[in-house]
């Protein structure tokens, strides 16, 4: 088995039935540990292009970890995290509350096909290990195309083995990334020794 495979059975385990309380306090305790290479690596790359001031928008945050990370890094910019899950975003809360974070980032229930921003209102887009849960492709770009704003950054990064080339597809077909080029990459992230991770990139045209 892969190294991508293997890390995809920790942090969803066989019989996936969703982020019960129970299972969105595990997934934050494999997080602290198995994903904080990519976070830190996630965090730094939406650092460096965010603008001063920047809004951003983790989607499909889970327990916020990601945006710990982007805390650290960028005090000017405002945070803020969604995820599906209400015992996810419970979690979440109350991990940002333990490092007095609660006043820096903001949380809330809410689904990549249906996401409660006005129209370009976000400047960098970013989603870590979210896109395979994303069971209709077409209206997660519409609705990440419509929140983005003019010249804003969209980074989704996940598992190698995830749908990316359906969610390049479904990207190029929005207006606002028609005259920009929409990419994959892979990403090494901590101290793994192969790629098992990849990133979707994109920029809206420019008003």
């Amino acid at each position: 088995m892969s190294l991508a495979k293997r890390l995809h059975a920790v942090v969803h385990p066989a019989h996936d039935t969703g982020f019960d309380r129970r299972r969105s306090v595990s997934y934050d305790r494999m997080s602290r540990w198995a994903l904080r290479g990519l976070y830190r690596r996630v965090a730094e790359d939406v650092a460096a292009v965010a603008p001063e001031s920047a809004t951003i928008l983790d989607v499909g945050t889970g327990p916020g970890r990601l945006l710990h990370e982007l805390a650290d890094r960028r005090p000017d910019v405002t945070l803020t995290g969604v995820d599906p899950s209400p015992h996810m975003i419970q979690v979440a809360e109350r991990t940002a509350t333990s490092r007095s974070l609660g006043h820096r980032v903001r949380f809330q229930i809410a689904d990549v096909a249906n996401l409660p921003h006005p129209d370009g209102s976000v400047d960098v887009l970013v989603s870590t290990l979210s896109l395979h849960h994303w069971p209709d492709l077409p209206a997660a770009a519409t609705q990440l195309a419509r929140v983005l704003r003019p010249g804003g950054h969209l980074m989704i990064y996940d598992f190698r083995l995830a749908p990316l080339g359906a969610a390049l597809v479904a990207l190029r077909s929005q207006d606002v990334f028609a005259a920009t080029e929409v990419t994959r990459t892979p990403v090494r992230a901590g101290w793994y020794p192969v790629t098992p991770f990849a990133r979707v990139s994109a920029s809206s045209a420019q008003a």
